[in-house]
């Protein structure tokens, strides 16, 4: 815990662990039969074992920032709120509110250049509510550019080295559906390798049926959100739009059924993972179910 990975280990081709630096500067090395790679969208163990990605276009980046939750705020659940080619998103958490604003690729400069003032503006003008807040803003550092890939790998693994969640797939935020295929994506890989790590025998075959397994769910759910991009923000942004196109909100209220679909794909997936026996606690007598 509290360290950076700083490179892998390799020997004769294959990845036999990673180089670390701990928080005192000191370095170390842990060797393993297998190295996992949950390191993110910009994934180091990913690119020193040259696995590139291929990149799906993506119109939109999101700058995230925090603002202080109120006792007598109305707002208990993930809040769209679009205005004037806007387009924020008001999380609350236990004690603050997470907040997202979406804005054209490539932007942030220009952003930044207009100062925090502006940005104070525009999110007081998009969520009047929020106006007596946003001097917490003290400076544009407080807010934090997520520069939205939506990629995936070909290939999931070298030679001693699997990649999976964002090192393999990065989402975009879009249903906040990022952590839910990762969190799968690590289910699978015990399912799969645990029996062939305690034998000693992880093959390349083995490591790309985490691949194979997860696959499907990855491109359905990149898929939508390419769709979203497309159809609901970038209209949005772009002044032609002031929420979700219209027959959708008309099949929606037609039919409130209808929601179950993109909400299961996000929710839940196409391939729903579930613990392995051999992982899960006994069941505790008296427990509630």
């Amino acid at each position: 815990m509290r360290s950076e990975v700083t490179e892998l280990v390799r020997e004769d081709g294959r990845v036999r662990g990673v180089r670390y630096r701990t928080e005192d500067g000191e370095l170390h090395e842990l060797r393993a039969d297998l190295t996992v790679a949950c390191d993110g969208r910009w994934s180091l163990a990913r690119a020193q074992a040259a696995l590139a990605p291929k990149e799906l276009p993506v119109p939109i980046d999101t700058w995230w920032f925090r603002l202080p939750r109120k006792p007598d705020d109305n707002v208990t659940a993930l809040t769209p709120v679009v205005r004037a080619r806007r387009f924020v998103l008001v999380i609350p958490r236990e004690g603050f509110l997470q907040i997202a604003y979406f804005g054209r690729k490539g932007s942030d400069a220009q952003l930044r250049e207009r100062g925090v003032e502006s940005f104070r503006r525009e999110i007081a003008d998009t969520v009047p509510w929020l106006a007596d807040r946003v001097d917490e803003l003290a400076s544009m550092d407080d807010v934090k550019h997520l520069d939205i890939r939506l990629n995936r790998l070909d290939r999931w693994h070298a030679d001693g080295l699997l990649c999976i969640g964002d090192a393999a797939h990065a989402m975009s935020p879009i249903g906040g559906v990022g952590i839910n295929l990762a969190v799968q994506d690590a289910v699978a890989t015990a399912t799969l390798l645990a029996r062939p790590l305690s034998q000693g025998d992880v093959t390349a075959g083995t490591l790309a049926g985490v691949r194979r397994r997860r696959l499907a769910p990855t491109i359905a759910v990149q898929n939508l959100q390419q769709v979203l991009h497309r159809a609901v923000l970038k209209p949005i942004l772009d002044g032609k739009r002031q929420g979700p196109p219209k027959p959708v909100v008309a099949l929606m209220k037609a039919i409130p059924a209808a929601s179950f679909v993109p909400a299961y794909l996000i929710g839940v997936g196409l391939r729903p993972e579930h613990a392995p026996e051999f992982a899960r606690r006994a069941a505790v007598r008296g427990a509630t179910p």
